[in-house]
C-alpha cells in the first residue's frame, strides 16, 4: 500500500503537514491505512521531501524517495511500487494522503474486488444521503473543484467521474419523498491496480478530458481499462479530499461536531 505525499500543492502547500485538530494529514492517512486491514500489511509513503519523509518516519512508517519530476499520486505510487519490486501479479493500492476520512471499510472492499473480480482498477464510492447531498451542493459554491461523483453502470463498472454533481436529476422532489439517499455517489480517494494496468496508464499521455476535468481517473476510461466502482458504507462524517483552507476548516468543524475518527 503506497501513500504519496507531494510537498507542492498550489493551493495547500505542504498540505500533508498541515494540521487537522492537532494532527498532520499525514500521520491521520497513516493512521487510516492502519485501522482498515488488518494483520501486518506493507504501508510506504512516496515523497519527494526530506521533511515529509522524516515525518512519516515518526509515524513508524517506511519512507521511499520519488523524483520530484513526478506530479501526480499514481506516478509517485508506481515508482515505489517498481522500486519495492512489485511482482507483476501485484495489486497496488493507492491510498491518496488529502482524504483521511474516508470509510475504514473502503479499503478491504477494493482489495476483494480486485482479489475476486476482473476488473483492471478498483476505486470505492458512497452513496450520498439527501442532508450530505445538500451538504456537497453548498460546500461547492465556496470550493467547486472539491468533491468527486462518479456514475457507474447495473453491473458497477464506473462510466465517468466529475467534480460537477453527477447525475442531473428530473422530479427530485419525488426522489426525496420514496428515499433517504440520494442517487449521487461520492468518489472516495483511494485505488486499487492491478501493476499491468497502473504501468498502461502512466506510460500514456494525459488526456483532454481528463485535464478539463482535473481527473486523471478519466485517462482510464479513455484507455478502456475497467473500474469497479465499489460502493461502501459511509464514514462517521462525509467530507472529500482536503484541497483548501476551507476543507481544513471543515474538516475541524466535523470532528468538533462527530469525534474524531485518529486513533479509534
Amino acid at each position: 500500500m503506497v501513500i504519496p505525499a507531494r510537498a507542492a500543492s498550489t493551493r495547500l502547500p505542504r498540505k500533508p503537514l498541515r494540521l487537522i485538530a492537532g494532527q498532520s494529514l499525514l500521520h491521520r492517512t497513516i493512521d487510516l491505512a492502519r485501522r482498515s486491514v488488518t494483520g501486518d500489511p506493507r504501508i510506504v509513503v512516496a515523497t519527494d521531501d526530506a521533511g515529509i519523509a522524516d515525518h512519516a518516519a515518526r509515524a513508524g512508517i517506511e519512507a521511499v524517495m520519488t523524483d520530484p519530476t513526478i506530479t501526480s499520486g499514481s506516478g509517485r505510487t508506481l515508482a515505489a511500487a517498481l522500486g519495492l519490486g512489485a511482482a507483476e501479479d501485484s495489486i497496488v493500492v493507492n491510498l491518496q494522503g488529502d482524504a483521511p476520512f474516508q470509510p475504514v471499510g473502503a479499503l478491504p472492499a477494493v482489495i476483494a474486488a480486485l482479489r475476486d473480480g476482473s476488473a483492471d482498477v478498483a476505486t470505492p464510492v458512497v452513496r450520498l444521503s439527501w442532508a450530505a447531498l445538500d451538504a456537497l451542493r453548498l460546500h461547492k459554491q465556496a470550493a467547486p473543484f472539491s468533491g468527486t461523483t462518479c456514475v457507474r453502470d447495473g453491473a458497477g463498472r464506473a462510466l465517468w467521474f466529475s467534480k460537477a454533481i453527477l447525475p442531473a436529476m428530473r422530479g427530485e422532489d419525488g426522489l426525496r419523498a420514496a428515499s433517504p439517499m440520494s442517487p449521487v455517489l461520492r468518489h472516495v480517494g483511494l485505488y486499487g491496480y492491478r501493476l499491468p494496468a497502473l504501468e498502461q496508464f502512466e506510460a500514456a499521455a494525459p488526456t483532454e478530458l481528463e485535464q478539463l476535468e482535473g481527473l486523471e481517473q478519466l485517462r482510464l476510461l479513455d484507455l478502456h481499462l475497467t473500474i469497479d466502482a465499489v460502493e461502501v458504507e459511509p464514514a462517521r462524517f462525509d467530507i472529500s479530499g482536503i484541497d483548501t483552507e476551507a476543507d481544513i476548516t471543515r474538516a475541524e468543524d466535523l470532528i468538533a461536531l462527530h469525534g474524531d475518527p485518529f486513533g479509534t
